[in-house]
């Protein structure tokens, strides 16, 4: 006969322990002391087991029977109920251990064995040192989406919101990679789509009227701070490459003979390998920096690190040294003078100034036959850039000696 709450709740202690049966195998182990516990007896294998199913009040009748039923579930799958809950109580110790952490580095560890930029790297590892203090100890299959906003808004409080927006990307494919692996369930930061606040577009600072170029080549040649960084500062307009892609320049990439600098896919942003042809200004200004540098990797070493490059921040300070901050120029602008003034001037095609930028085509059909790269046609162009710069400069000279004259 079935046991009633009733009688659970009213059974006490004797002198020697006792059961209480209910159905199915269940029973109600009653000790001396008055405690409680719930047994399955079962037979598995020709032989009769018992389980324990937990104690009460924390386990109530009802509760005991469900646990019953699922055993018998599993028995009449033909297997060892004893034996599964051993598995799973090892899944679930295993998932304490599998935490964000955990995962992330893994991922990380991932997109460096696939090539990624050292660049990219870094940056990577920069966002993910927002999330550890949170959520890097907690179990990856346990967060959930108001966790991670939570972190996010936190970045958000303090007027961060493109390092927010960027931090939600990159847990959103750790989630995804742990998905993929089948350590988590689904990519909780989906739930956050619209949650964060939109940063508004910044453009990066420089300037592209002519004029204004002029004046700016000649305040770069009167430069008087660290020689490299000097060099550095008077080849980056003539190469308008991206800023990492210069501070990382090393000998080994540059063939003087065929005069191109040959970058390495794993330095380029978009995975490619880039070549840079060199006009015989930007040849003249590296062949400055060889007495200092030629027996090092680096065209730019670090100051007092000759094994390492320029620092990320060194040529957008001496801009700012030579009066260009606030706003007004960035290393990264030497590309867009590059791009708007070659467009302005009808002479190229859109198509090489692009390529020179390194910039990818959209269109991933018409870049599949876009062989040639007009690789000719660059070769052209970086020269007549090399001399539109000397004009601009020469022009800008000119204006400043007449006005002192006047």
């Amino acid at each position: 006969m079935a046991l009633t709450a009733l009688e659970v709740r009213s059974a006490k202690g004797r002198e020697r322990p006792y059961k209480v049966s209910d159905s199915g195998g269940l029973y109600l182990f009653v000790q001396p002391s008055g405690q409680r516990y719930w047994r399955l007896a079962y037979r598995w294998g020709g032989k009769q087991h018992t389980m324990a199913l937990g104690v009460f009040p924390d386990v109530g009748l009802a509760d005991a029977r469900e646990k019953r039923d699922a055993v018998r579930r599993i028995l009449a799958e033909g297997k060892n109920p004893v034996s599964v809950a051993k598995e799973e109580a090892l899944a679930a110790r295993l998932a304490e251990q599998i935490t964000f952490r955990v995962v992330a580095e893994e991922w990380h560890s991932k997109c460096e064995r696939e090539g990624l930029a050292k660049i990219t790297l870094q940056k990577q590892r920069w966002l993910l040192d927002f999330a550890y203090p949170e959520l890097g100890f907690r179990p990856i299959n346990r967060i959930s989406a108001h966790e991670v906003y939570e972190v996010l808004r936190g970045i958000e409080a303090k007027g961060h919101y493109e390092t927010a927006r960027r931090l939600r990307g990159t847990c959103g494919r750790i989630f995804r990679y742990a998905v993929a692996t089948a350590r988590a369930e689904r990519d909780v930061c989906a739930d956050l789509r619209g949650a964060l606040i939109t940063p508004k577009v910044k453009h990066l600072a420089a300037i592209t009227k002519p004029a204004e170029v002029g004046d700016l080549m000649c305040a770069i040649d009167g430069f008087d701070g660290y020689r490299v960084t000097h060099v550095a500062l008077r080849l980056a307009p003539h190469l308008f490459v991206r800023p990492g892609e210069l501070r990382h320049a090393e000998w080994s990439e540059f063939d003087f003979e065929e005069r191109v600098w040959a970058i390495p896919s794993d330095k380029m942003k978009m995975r490619r390998p880039h070549y840079v042809p060199l006009s015989k200004q930007a040849l003249a200004i590296i062949d400055e920096i060889k007495p200092v540098s030629g027996k090092h990797r680096y065209l730019f070493p670090c100051q007092g690190k000759r094994d390492r490059p320029m620092c990320e921040n060194t040529l957008n300070l001496a801009l700012q040294r030579l009066g260009y901050g606030g706003g007004r120029m960035t290393t990264h602008g030497f590309r867009a003078i590059a791009s708007t003034l070659l467009n302005e001037s009808g002479r190229w095609t859109p198509d090489a100034i692009e390529r020179q930028l390194a910039h990818l085509d959209a269109n991933a059909v018409r870049r599949i036959y876009s062989r040639g790269d007009y690789w000719d046609e660059r070769v052209r162009m970086m020269q007549a850039w090399s001399d539109e710069l000397d004009r601009l400069r020469s022009e800008a000279a000119a204006r400043t000696a007449n006005k002192r004259a006047a």
